[in-house]
């Protein structure tokens, strides 16, 4: 099936006319529809494979609509058409199981491609689930069959109870006649010489006639009764036997049985022949190849899917996970997800699979995961329930796709005018401080007092700081800014670094520790950009310390020391400290653990600029026993 329907919905007449002409070129049969009203009308007579409809319309808008759409039918896939003012529209759409989303103006390239993988997501789906069916099917049929030849080895296993009353069978056998000629199995009498004495029809059509031949003959791997038969282990102990086995078809061919042998004693109760009744089990074994293959093949679907898979049991431990799972977080079978991979000691608070064991509806929500190599991913996770045949929930999927592009995407076109808008107060309570410094200033020198004229000076040099470094912010993430950078005195540059974070932990109450030694050298650095990223470490160790019950006081400290040509900047602080999840996302933008009091951009353009400056940070902390932030930066070739 080449899945060519395609219904397109748009407000604007020229775009349903340029795009419609565009997808009849690609060869599709292409319906319009002017709002998401009359499209959900034509959509039950049309039964488009690809539906391709703007957002923002009037009447009904394109989220409604493909909420409606994919109601009515789930595999239909569905493209948005976006402006980039609507992209928060349009990744909300994913939500709702979009296939993707085109922005305007469009391109042909871009077009053709979303195209081509909505046929292709269209493919899968229907292959999964004729996959799925046919296993079902083959599992039950071949179930069916396998119970009904059990069911005929049982009642082989009952020959051996029956030894005296089968003495008299021996002459059935020899005659073709009786029970043992109408028995659907190979049956055969042996002597205390190990030969073959008689045998049904059935047994010479698939073996030939073996009537005097030695009794360990019809077997493909014996040919002497060095390598004892069930019939001779039978003589030796006097005692039925019962084993899986291979004969030696009449052309050759190795044919799989199941043996059941009985002795038959005489009237002075001596063994003096044994009854041999093999059930052919060439029709099960080929049923069980079947039956592995069409496992094989869905196995072989579960793995190569290019997204993260599990099957989770009620306890949240992992049962299966596919190979990019595994490749990306170790192997986790029997472990808990949530410790595999959210290094969590603890189910998270709003788990999906509880959820999905709870009622058996579909889940889906996005999070951020880090992998072994520490790269953090943006994530779709949704989760279904997995039922028995009697329609339990016994296990539960998690799919988990990568939207990590997609959300680079959108930060890069948002996030500026987002972050000047959580921005905005803070700025007119800075202006606000420096209107009443330079007041105070003028106050201070109008009435030449030192004292008030010093403070006014702190608290401009701090406020002036403080928007100086809200203002970089800026600049780093609304777009890239090259280094200025120079070289100076590391010692000194760090003294003052210390002073402007200092006037902030006087004024929470923190203890405030400097430890810079005289003469560390030079630096060659963006000093500006420098200060900024370790004021913002040093102003995070304060606020962790702010307003908390600590034994003896909050308290931060900076050292820095040198080794060779390394510079090593440690900040201390005794304050709440973080979980390994918490540590894992500080450096992500806007992330943050101060709720409505932080922006989630400092610590992330602070991580930028030294990475810039070809240095590197590690974070050690644990929650209740404060943070250690550990800076290391290469200082310049001349001391």
């Amino acid at each position: 099936m080449d899945f060519r329907r395609l219904l397109l919905v748009d407000d604007e007449e020229g775009v349903r006319r340029f795009l419609g002409l565009s997808f009849e070129e690609l060869g599709y049969e292409v319906e319009t529809a002017a709002n998401g009203q009359t499209a959900l009308e034509l959509f039950s007579s049309f039964r488009p494979d690809i539906v391709f409809t703007d957002i923002k319309m009037p009447v009904m808008d394109g989220i409604e609509l493909l909420k409606r759409i994919k109601t009515q039918s789930p595999d239909t896939e569905v493209i948005m058409i976006t402006g980039h003012g609507d992209l928060d529209l349009a990744i909300e759409s994913l939500k709702f199981d979009a296939s993707d989303f085109i922005t305007k103006p469009i391109n042909n390239d871009v077009l053709e491609v979303s195209l081509e993988r909505a046929r292709t997501r269209i493919s899968m789906k229907r292959q999964l689930r004729e996959h799925t069916e046919n296993l079902e099917k083959l599992v039950e049929e071949k179930t069916r069959r396998i119970v009904e030849l059990e069911r005929q080895n049982a009642a082989s296993q009952v020959v051996q109870g029956f030894s005296s009353a089968l003495s008299d069978a021996t002459q059935e056998v020899e005659t073709g006649s009786g029970l043992f000629n109408e028995l659907p199995c190979l049956v055969s009498i042996h002597n205390r010489y190990l030969e073959i004495v008689a045998h049904n029809t059935l047994f010479e059509e698939r073996l030939g006639n073996q009537v005097g031949n030695n009794s360990f003959d019809i077997y493909s791997d014996r040919d002497s009764p060095g390598n004892a038969c069930p019939v001779q282990k039978t003589f030796d102990t006097g005692k039925g036997q019962r084993s899986k086995e291979n004969f030696l078809g009449r052309d050759g061919e190795e044919i799989p049985v199941t043996v059941y042998t009985a002795p038959l004693p005489n009237n002075d109760g001596d063994i003096e022949l044994v009854l041999d009744i093999s059930v052919d089990m060439t029709e099960l074994k080929r049923l069980k190849d079947e039956l592995l293959t069409t496992q094989y093949k869905y196995q072989r679907v579960f793995n190569d899917a290019p997204c993260y898979i599990t099957v989770q049991n009620p306890d949240l431990s992992i049962a299966e996970a596919n190979h990019l799972f595994k490749k990306d977080f170790g192997e986790s079978v029997g472990r808990p997800c949530f410790d595999s991979y959210k290094h969590r000691s603890e189910p998270c608070a709003d788990c999906l699979v509880r959820k999905t064991f709870a009622d058996g509806e579909t889940r889906q929500r996005e999070t951020v995961v880090t992998t072994l190599s520490g790269e953090q991913k943006n994530m779709l996770v949704q989760s279904a329930p997995i039922h028995d045949a009697a329609g339990a929930i016994v296990q539960a999927m998690e799919i988990s796709t990568d939207i990590t592009e997609i959300r680079r995407l959108q930060d890069h076109l948002t996030s500026l005018g987002i972050m000047l808008g959580s921005m905005s107060h803070g700025v007119k309570g800075m202006l606000t401080s420096l209107d009443g410094g330079i007041y105070r200033l003028e106050s201070g020198l109008k009435r030449q007092d030192p004292a008030r004229v010093e403070d006014a000076t702190r608290v401009l040099k701090s406020m002036i700081g403080r928007v100086k470094k809200m203002v970089l912010d800026i600049l780093y993430y609304a777009k890239s800014r090259e280094l200025e950078t120079e070289e100076l005195d590391a010692s000194s540059f760090l003294k003052e670094t210390f002073e402007i974070a200092e006037a902030k932990a006087v004024a929470a109450g923190v203890e405030s520790v400097c430890d810079i030694p005289e003469y560390l050298g030079r630096l060659t650095i963006d000093s500006a950009a420098m200060a900024a990223a370790l004021v913002n470490f040093l102003e995070n160790a304060v606020d962790a310390c702010e307003g908390r019950d600590i034994a003896g006081g909050g308290r931060v400290a900076f050292m820095a020391r040198r080794t060779g040509d390394v510079l090593t900047m440690t900040i201390v602080d005794n304050g709440m400290g973080m979980d390994r999840e918490t540590r894992e996302k500080i450096f992500t933008l806007f992330f943050s653990s101060k709720g409505k009091r932080g922006t989630g951009i400092g610590l992330f353009i602070s991580n930028q600029t030294i990475e810039q400056h070809g240095g590197a940070i590690t974070v050690e902390s644990s929650p209740e026993n404060g943070s250690k932030f550990i800076v290391t930066l290469p200082m310049a070739t001349s001391l």
